[in-house]
């Protein structure tokens, strides 16, 4: 049986996509229809709400994710999903409800079906949540766990890399970790499925690359700021003689006049928009200890520019200036709330509005974080390359305890790839960050989740170890 499913997978993913895509359409169409007699019969309106429902989902799913099982979890799919979804269902409603206004006026338009629309949408979580368990246990069940080798340079980098793989058991398995000075890793390379290389130095990364290649071995990396360069250089062609070209410069005159007006539009939004959860927030700051509300403290911009950013006041007063671990006594209870869902990051708003921050962009660092984090990585310092953002890519993909490394490599990924259409992108991304529940999971000082060693390889001479 499963012999078959893996000959014509391609088309069984297919179809079932096909399938579950049409469902979400249909619930829709067929909901809204007990109020549309256009949506029950072949016509214009039927034609031109499923063409917007196509055209806008599609672009929805390009923004939020696919249907995308065996790469993800269930959960984060079905996050997506219903966003993508949501959005969608809005803009579909809204085109709807203005072709039911016969009357060429805009004072007659009238958002009717409301409860229609939340039936649709009910109704169209519950076939998510239906697809995306089922089709990852459908994936499940045609594949088992990769066998992986991995290949990295300590015991703490074995760590963070087994710490993210153990939130992936059915999809990876362990079977070998390899020093990437090993001359025999490539014994290991040609037995295993996939190879994972986690820190290894670029001019020694070549050669496993090329051997994954030759074996038709799966290869993950962390790429280097030279494989930024290279991801986002442009093809060119020198007469006969083929390069790819890579120009370092900054925002053009334009692009900063459109994101700084994006700024100044979007916090005045926002900031009425979200004034309930301020009030709210900051009475329940207030009232737990009587301290102060507002939490300031001293960040670094672009060019290194420091400037005092704007909090609700999640921990106890006088405290230490850390980031914050596991089970840190210093948060108050109110303080977890605010923590958990963001609320404490909305006082930040006011630091886009007077030019400080801007709204997508790398999250600006503790002074005494960034020269830390310098001093261990140098190049942590090309990501005050641009303005410190309220939201970002290393936001939205990454925690709060992701490693200085990473943050710097989806930081230099945003600054590298920036568009206005990227920014835009981003910030429907963030509506994902309030959904994940480990987005705001702290460090933790005594990680003991790797329960495997790693074994750095010593060259042998003359039956001596050096």
């Amino acid at each position: 049986m499963k012999k078959h499913l893996h000959k014509f997978e391609t088309t069984l993913w297919l179809f079932i996509k096909f399938i579950f895509y049409i469902s979400l359409m249909m619930a829709f169409v067929r909901i809204m229809g007990r109020e549309s007699i256009g949506l029950t019969r072949l016509s214009r309106t039927l034609g031109i709400t499923v063409s917007t429902f196509a055209i806008v989902g599609l672009l929805f799913l390009s923004v939020y994710g696919k249907y995308d099982v065996g790469r993800r979890k269930s959960k984060p799919i079905i996050y997506s999903l219903t966003l993508a979804v949501i959005c969608t269902d809005i803009v579909t409603y809204l085109q709807l409800m203005i072709m039911r206004t016969n009357v060429p006026s805009v004072w007659q338009f009238r958002l009717n079906s409301l409860g229609l629309l939340g039936l649709a949408l009910c109704v169209q979580l519950v076939l998510i949540i239906f697809f995306s368990y089922a089709g990852n246990w459908l994936f499940f069940l045609i594949h088992k766990p990769e066998q992986c080798c991995v290949i990295t340079s300590s015991q703490r980098r074995l760590d963070e890399l087994v710490f993210s793989m153990q939130k992936f058991k059915k999809q990876y398995q362990i079977s070998s970790v390899v020093d990437y000075r090993n001359p025999d890793k490539r014994k290991y390379i040609k037995e295993a499925q996939t190879v994972f290389v986690y820190d290894v130095p670029v001019e020694a990364r070549t050669d496993i690359m090329r051997w994954c290649y030759q074996y038709n071995v799966n290869l993950y990396f962390n790429p280097e700021i030279e494989d930024i360069m290279e991801l986002n250089a442009e093809q060119y062609v020198l007469n006969d003689v083929y390069l790819l070209n890579k120009n370092v410069k900054a925002l053009t005159m334009e692009q900063r006049i459109v994101k700084r007006s994006m700024d100044i539009v979007l916090s005045l939004v926002l900031g009425i928009l979200s004034s309930p959860f301020w009030i709210l927030g900051s009475l329940a700051v207030k009232l737990n200890d009587g301290g102060p509300v507002l939490f300031k403290q001293e960040r670094a911009t672009i060019h290194g520019k420091r400037f005092e950013v704007y909090k609700l006041r999640t921990m106890k007063p006088n405290n230490d200036n850390h980031s914050v671990t596991k089970d840190d006594d210093r948060i108050t209870k109110p303080g977890k709330f605010l923590r958990r869902t963001r609320i404490d990051e909305l006082p930040q708003l006011l630091n886009v509005l007077k030019g400080d921050m801007t709204f997508v962009g790398p999250r600006p660092e503790m002074i005494k974080n960034v020269k830390e984090y310098t001093e261990e990585l140098p190049e942590f310092e090309y990501r005050l390359r641009m303005k410190a953002g309220l939201t970002g890519y290393a936001q939205i993909r990454g925690k709060y305890n992701t490693t200085p490394k990473d943050k710097l490599i989806m930081d230099m990924m945003y600054i590298e790839q920036f568009s206005i259409l990227k920014d835009i992108q981003l910030i429907f991304q963030t509506a994902i960050v309030l959904l994940k529940s480990d987005s705001t999971e702290a460090f933790d000082k005594n990680n003991k989740h790797c329960p495997y060693k790693f074994e750095k390889w010593k060259e042998k001479k003359h039956g001596k170890n050096n």
